[in-house]
């Protein structure tokens, strides 16, 4: 945690220019109020796992609770959650959970961390169906209860006066939150962009945040700081739907395929007005996919007429001009549909060199591989990629510099926190926000694991809370970083088990020693490397029984410090030793 010390040349002259924000923004606080404290468990700092907790009155309420794809140096893990450790301790302080919007990064976490507490949810109808989801797969609906909020609601919850304030994002009912707190307004904005012309309509409720921005005042603003890097303003996403129909008519007697996030209904949306436009026929493959079409129908949100929609198993039945298909696998997830195709293994389709893929998204970091995988497996199968790299077919859903300075100009806090990114672009948004006037002393740079508490005399840091990253290996959690490193040695260094069978009470060898390896070397080609393991492992517990020290520990102990030293000084290679001693 840092508070952002970079002091404009001259102060008066700053404020001249911009002025100071907190002076600007109107004092209707009571005095003496409540302190609240807002804690972050994740998402600042990287780009994933978001979740926050604010403490009122004693009360705890999440905002939002998600999970992070993997690095690549994370072998074997599926999922990355936040550190519950904090909420463990405190669960019966816990009320409820704000979740922002559908998002894995936002709601994925929920299905885990309901394992261990119950509360219920907050968010749009939409929001909490896409929650839903995997909570439904954990069996776990009996553990929480769905309450849906509509733009512009106002509710208590506990000793919180909440307001949702719809904003505009890659996902439809975004919301922003307003917490009116003993101690002022805390504005989180949830990830947002500034989209004039957005799909449906709904636009991000500026005319809101600068009413209470300029009766009560915004005390401390928590803001998206994704793109807070990138200049100007995010695109709007009716941008994309304008390239989508040129790339329809440009393929035109060509099978169209194409991938987003199951999520993004808007995009789902325009890629269905193209193909309907050029008398196609849609198939949805991936089961995210088909079960977000379809609740996003049911809801209204998605409007596809129903003599458009086919299965995706018949529709080998059709000629290729007639076809689109919406494909999960969008960010390269290795058993999806896209990346099945593109290995040849999906049951519904074969590539072939008439085919068009429209990859309608832009890689997660970390996820860059294995998107270039699938395209190039893609490319390998005969099939045209059209991605985000050569044309315009993604739009970010988040807002850039430009629109960053537009919020904090009409929100005027009096505080400020950027939140949701990398290290890199919280610093970059704080930069933003001396430029728009917010005093530097006033600016927090927090990291996961940082509290801080608003009070009469201002915001503070206050404590620091376990923030670790909690690592999911299939329906595993806490895998642990011990895992990590074993699985790591195993994946550079590789393994070498040494077998050994003696007679504690006479102190001889009776078995071996036997050296099998994997990863270290090539067992047939280094036979001899092996038998002189063995003598020096042998040697070893020769020596350790003339000195008389005779039991299994100290065995084990010698066979892996001899196998361990010779395998270094022979190869100058640290795999893992594994000695197995068994007494005869």
């Amino acid at each position: 945690m840092s508070r952002d010390g970079a002091k404009p040349k001259s102060k008066s002259k700053a404020k001249s220019k911009k002025g100071d924000a907190s002076e600007k923004a109107p004092k209707v606080r009571d005095s003496q109020g409540t302190p609240v404290s807002v804690t972050f468990l994740g998402g600042l700092g990287e780009i994933g796992r978001n979740c926050a907790c604010i403490e009122v009155e004693g009360k705890i309420l999440l905002l939002d609770c998600g999970l992070m794809f993997p690095d690549l140096d994370m072998l074997g893990i599926d999922l990355v959650l936040p550190d519950f450790t904090y909420l463990r301790e405190n669960a019966d302080r816990i009320i409820g959970c704000i979740a922002t919007h559908g998002h894995e990064d936002h709601t994925g976490g929920l299905s885990f961390l309901l394992r261990e507490l119950e509360f219920p949810i907050y968010g749009s109808a939409l929001t909490l169906g896409l929650a839903r989801n995997r909570i439904e797969e954990a069996g776990l609906l009996d553990r929480t209860e769905f309450i849906p909020v509509v733009d512009g609601e106002r509710r208590m919850i506990g000793p919180f006066d909440v307001e949702f304030i719809p904003v505009t994002h890659s996902v439809p009912h975004g919301i922003a939150t307003a917490f009116h707190t003993p101690q002022g307004v805390i504005l989180h904005t949830g990830d947002f962009k500034l989209d004039l012309t957005p799909v449906d309509g709904r636009l991000t409720d500026l005319a809101r945040i600068g009413a209470i921005a300029s009766t009560e005042g915004i005390r401390l603003l928590l803001s998206d700081s994704t793109n807070a890097e990138e200049h100007g303003h995010a695109a709007s996403e009716t941008s994309v739907g304008a390239v989508l129909y040129d790339l329809f008519h440009r393929y035109e007697g060509r099978r169209i395929i194409t991938t987003c996030f199951a999520s993004h209904i808007h995009r789902v949306q325009q890629i269905a007005d193209a193909a309907i436009s050029f008398d196609r026929v849609i198939a949805t493959m991936g089961m995210s996919m088909k079960k977000n079409v379809r609740m996003a129908r049911e809801m209204g949100l998605l409007n596809i007429p129903e003599s458009r929609l086919m299965d995706i198993a018949d529709v080998g039945d059709l000629p290729p001009e007639k076809v689109c298909v919406i494909s999960t696998g969008s960010q390269g997830e290795p058993m999806s549909a896209l990346a099945l195709m593109a290995a040849n293994e999906n049951r519904w389709l074969t590539l072939s060199g008439t085919d068009v893929v429209i990859m309608s998204s832009h890689p997660i970091p970390g996820n860059e591989t294995d998107v270039s995988k699938v395209i190039d497996g893609l490319v390998r199968a005969g099939a045209e990629v059209v991605h985000s790299g050569i044309s315009d077919v993604h739009a970010s859903g988040h807002a850039k510099a430009e629109d960053l300075k537009m919020i904090l100009s009409i929100t005027r806090p009096e505080h400020f926190i950027p939140v949701h990114g990398e290290y890199r672009h919280l610093v970059a948004h704080a930069k933003l926000a001396r430029t728009m006037g917010v005093a530097a002393s006033k600016i927090i740079v927090c990291t996961d694991g940082d509290q801080v508490t608003l009070d009469d005399t201002g915001l503070r840091p206050t404590a620091q809370v376990p923030a670790g990253y909690l690592y999911v290996d299939g329906i595993i959690g806490d895998v642990g970083s011990g895992v990590l490193r074993d699985r790591r040695v195993l994946a550079e260094e590789g393994v070498v088990v040494v077998i050994v069978g003696v007679d504690i009470e006479h102190g001889t060898t009776m078995i071996g020693p036997e050296i099998i390896t994997r990863g270290w070397v090539h067992a047939p080609e280094a036979e001899e490397l092996l038998d002189q393991c063995a003598d020096q492992v042998r040697e070893a517990i020769a020596e350790l029984f003339r000195n008389g020290r005779s039991d299994i520990e100290n065995v084990q102990r010698v066979v892996r410090r001899a196998a361990g030293r010779f395998v270094n000084e022979k190869t100058k290679r640290r795999p893992m030793i594994v000695p197995v001693v068994m007494e005869a």
